[in-house]
């Protein structure tokens, strides 16, 4: 029994260590040579590194974090029937993302990997809320709002599409999300949130001159 705890110990040990790889940086530090940390809106995030290097590096971010929520969480539910230890899992690459050891414990606002996540154990609810997300930031050229609405409504799409196991670990995913986007929300408020289409306009005619 105590070997078997101390099995799942690393191996979400190992979940957050590889949530907690900070693509972003990487890539904007090693390939575009600029620090996101100190650029831009400070973050490590898809949407940062996009402003800063190009859509092109922004995507690939994204699928790397995307990644890297996805493919442990879809080992760990091919090994094991618990949605616990499933869940734990989730949480661990979350966290590793969000409290990055190789930051500092700094580091994005999770939710490509908490995409990746629930890629993984819940398509269609989040396939639904997705839609949502695409809606809100057309509507409102806000990739916050989009952000924040597909956290919101996934808990919903969850009950409708009878996952209702891994309803907790939605609202505690949608807990962290909103608190990692409390500036944003302030910024949202106050109208001063910078629209999306509007910054990249931006940085294309900044990086032309």
């Amino acid at each position: 029994m105590f070997s078997l705890v101390m099995l799942w110990i690393l191996v979400l040990l190992g979940g957050y260590l590889l949530g907690a790889l900070p693509f972003g940086f990487i890539v904007a530090k090693f390939f575009c040579g600029v620090d996101p940390m100190e650029s831009g809106s400070g973050n490590v995030g898809a949407t940062n590194v996009a402003r800063l290097c190009g859509a092109g590096w922004g995507l690939a971010v994204l699928l790397l974090d995307v990644l890297k929520g996805f493919v442990p969480v879809l080992i760990t539910a091919s090994v094991t029937d618990s949605w616990v230890m499933v869940s734990l899992m989730a949480l661990a690459c979350i966290c590793g993302h969000i409290f990055s050891v190789f930051l500092k414990f700094h580091g994005g606002k999770g939710v490509a990997t908490a995409i990746g996540v629930f890629m993984a154990l819940a398509f269609w609810p989040l396939l639904c809320a997705a839609a949502l997300c695409v809606i809100a930031i057309v509507l409102s050229s806000f990739i916050s709002v989009g952000s924040l609405l597909l956290f919101a409504s996934l808990p919903i799409f969850l009950l409708i599409c009878w996952k209702a196991q891994f309803l907790p670990l939605a609202l505690i995913v949608m807990l962290l999300i909103y608190w990692r986007h409390k500036d944003n929300i302030k910024r949202l408020i106050q109208g001063e949130e910078k629209a999306w289409r509007s910054s990249s306009n931006r940085e294309t005619s900044e990086k032309k001159s």
